[in-house]
């Protein structure tokens, strides 16, 4: 565990306001709820990392054997896709078939590819299929959008993004033509839908990613009323990082007898070493989080925060400090959000803060740590958090503060 002493002289305040809540008997209370969920600290700690089944994962198809076009064959060689993921090769054959599917997957498992290669190639034998894709946030629905351009250059189909945060007039113009590909967040869909810009009876496909997260953010009564102007008999694929009984109760009403597939073999990433920093009393989170990043191997740091305004002191008191930071959450504008992200991408800043909106979805390159500078409301949070690092086959680092 990180117990050191660390020099307090840098700085006298912690940046988020206070102590994060904390328990006698090892549990914690967190979120800026009343109720948070108890979570045991032993939770946040796994130094060894555990070799499993999935590491020696063989896959049963390559992806020249998938009966898709060569257009998609391609545009995967150059990406430079070699095998399969558990997701992908578990997948496809069976949205190939057209049959109702439930994926569920940890994080960081190559689980969009799993669904856009094979409806990329569903329009390519009916270029007059629609395809709806419901996501929670808008950086996802981007990044879904920008995925899809990269397996589908040349190959004229079109999209487009609809997503709260920006102006719904470009959408609305773009709405006007055909798009193979929509793509958007609940609450603006159902806008488009109810001024009549997307007419859905001319959709039967529809894709519901990170549908634990849509559960989770309120956005259940913006679902049903998008499925609701679904026709009937369509294909309905359903991904999740987690399944609960609100997830159940949801693939029982979306879904018709799906095929289920489960890669998931832990709550958590194999490849992310998780430890926790144990903060003493009278000494300074602050303090101890910028004796950290100083260090070299912290390279392309997450750090998440409980609430908006502790993301932006932190951002900000950190930028004082000498660090290069952003900060992204649900108050600042869609392009500053983008830019933020941008700029952490690009690694032209070491350190990006967040709330819980960047926790799920985003695929970001080479995160080396995330750190949870305030203990997330629920362990599920916390599997999210901690899935921005260790993506694919690469290793990664979370650690979390404990007061």
């Amino acid at each position: 565990m990180y117990q050191k002493r660390f020099n307090t002289r840098h700085f006298a305040r912690p940046a988020s306001g206070g102590r994060s809540g904390s328990s006698s008997r090892g549990g914690f209370r967190s979120g800026n709820k009343q109720m948070g969920e108890r979570i045991d600290s032993a939770r946040f700690i796994n130094k060894a990392v555990i070799t499993e089944q999935v590491e020696h994962f063989v896959p049963e198809h390559m992806f020249a054997d998938f009966e898709i076009d060569h257009r998609i064959k391609h545009a995967i060689e150059i990406k430079g896709y070699e095998a399969p993921t558990p997701i992908q090769d578990r997948v496809i054959p069976h949205i190939l078939k057209g049959q109702d599917l439930v994926g569920v997957a940890n994080t960081g498992t190559g689980k969009t590819a799993a669904y856009l290669i094979p409806l990329i190639n569903k329009v390519l034998l009916n270029y007059k299929e629609s395809i709806l894709i419901i996501v929670p946030t808008r950086e996802l629905a981007q990044q879904i959008d920008e995925e899809l351009h990269s397996f589908s250059k040349g190959m004229k189909i079109f999209s487009v993004c609809c997503v709260g945060g920006v102006g719904i007039g470009r959408q609305i113009s773009e709405l006007r033509y055909h798009n193979n590909f929509i793509i958007g967040t609940p609450g603006r869909l159902r806008d488009l839908i109810k001024r009549k810009m997307i007419t859905l009876s001319y959709f039967n496909t529809v894709v519901l990613d990170e549908a634990d997260r849509m559960l989770d953010m309120g956005f259940i009564n913006d679902m049903r009323f998008v499925m609701s102007e679904m026709p009937a008999t369509r294909l309905t694929l359903f991904f999740s990082a987690t399944m609960s009984r609100d997830v159940e109760k949801v693939i029982k009403e979306f879904l018709r007898e799906p095929v289920r597939i489960s890669v998931k073999t832990r709550d958590t990433a194999q490849n992310v070493e998780q430890d926790v920093i144990k903060v003493e009393r009278g000494k300074f989170k602050m303090t101890i989080l910028a004796d950290l990043l100083r260090k070299d191997e912290f390279v392309k740091v997450l750090i998440f925060s409980r609430t908006k305004h502790g993301a932006d002191r932190l951002c900000k008191d950190l930028a004082q400090m000498g660090f290069k930071s952003e900060s992204i959450h649900g108050n600042k504008t869609q392009p500053n959000r983008q830019r933020s992200l941008k700029l952490f991408k690009e690694g032209r800043v070491q350190v990006l803060v967040a709330t819980d909106v960047a926790a799920r979805g985003l695929d970001i390159n080479d995160v080396s740590h995330v750190i949870n500078y305030d203990i997330p409301a629920t362990y599920d949070d916390y599997i999210h958090r901690i899935g921005r690092t260790g993506r694919g086959d690469k290793k990664g680092k979370a650690l979390t503060f404990i007061e």
